[in-house]
């Protein structure tokens, strides 16, 4: 037992919670991609307009998404249009549905 002290370490992922990511998309974004591919190639697949709209249309809509969550937080587009169906004003006086008193003995049954 030398005079070694050195202390031990050992390399970690620097973001633990990073999200899992396919070519930069997140996996809501590639099964809405998956979801439109299929479905445009139910409608187009049997016609000569296979090509530009089921591979077409995809592209725009993998580019519109990338371009359009370029440097915003995880599930972006999910809070976006949960702010745009929110109602506009919210009464701060208004009852709560799912507030229930405690009531003696610490159980609500």
């Amino acid at each position: 037992m030398g005079d070694n002290k050195e202390l031990l370490t050992s390399n970690v992922p620097r973001t633990l919670e990073t999200k899992s990511k396919i070519m930069g998309f997140e996996l809501s974004d590639v099964l809405f991609l998956l979801l439109n591919l299929s479905i445009q190639n139910l409608i187009f697949g049997g016609t000569s307009m296979k090509i530009p709209m089921v591979f077409g249309t995809s592209l725009v809509l993998g580019l519109m998404l990338f371009f359009f969550k370029r440097g915003k937080p995880d599930n972006y587009i999910q809070h976006y249009f949960e702010h745009l169906l929110s109602p506009i004003v919210r009464p701060a006086n208004a009852s709560d549905e799912t507030y229930k008193p405690l009531l003696k003995g610490g159980t609500n049954e």
